[in-house]
């Protein structure tokens, strides 16, 4: 536990020097829990996500690095990977190599190029496998606008 608690001090550093490096993704640690983290990521562009903020939610394993963060939405997203009620994300990289930075910026490449041929969301996932990109984009972009954009006050 003592090797996890540096390697997440370590990259906590790293996210409080780089803050400004990826404006894409802003990692957000627990005050109280240094196991416990955030993420605001922005929607790619040229995406149905563009424009939107999403929110992920970490939770460290002691065994971190050895084992992976376990991570998932808490914005609603329309994705076939992401799991609509539970926010659950099926994502190749968590089972081998991570950062929390590398996690968040592998997020942002899948929801750039979902993986429809194994999906947690199964209604987004057949309207992709069905060749209906148009009915895809509709539907996440309406779940992006009802979500993820920041309501001006």
């Amino acid at each position: 536990m003592q090797a996890s608690r540096a390697r997440l001090f370590k990259e906590y550093k790293e996210v409080l020097r780089e803050k400004s490096a990826d404006p894409d993704i802003q990692l957000v640690c627990d005050d109280s829990n240094i196991f416990k983290w955030t993420a605001l990521i922005k929607g790619p562009s040229e995406t149905p996500y563009e424009g939107g903020v999403f929110q992920l939610a970490f939770a460290i394993p002691e065994q971190y690095p050895l084992l992976p963060p376990q991570v998932r939405f808490l914005t609603k997203i329309f994705h076939p990977n992401v799991h609509f009620k539970t926010g659950e994300i099926c994502l190749d990289i968590l089972k081998n190599a991570w950062t929390l930075q590398s996690v968040c910026r592998a997020i942002i490449a899948l929801m750039a190029h979902p993986e429809p041929d194994s999906p947690l969301n199964c209604d987004s996932g057949n309207l992709l496998r069905s060749g209906d990109i148009r009915g895809y984009q509709s539907m996440a972009r309406m779940y992006t606008r009802l979500a993820a954009i920041p309501k001006k006050g």
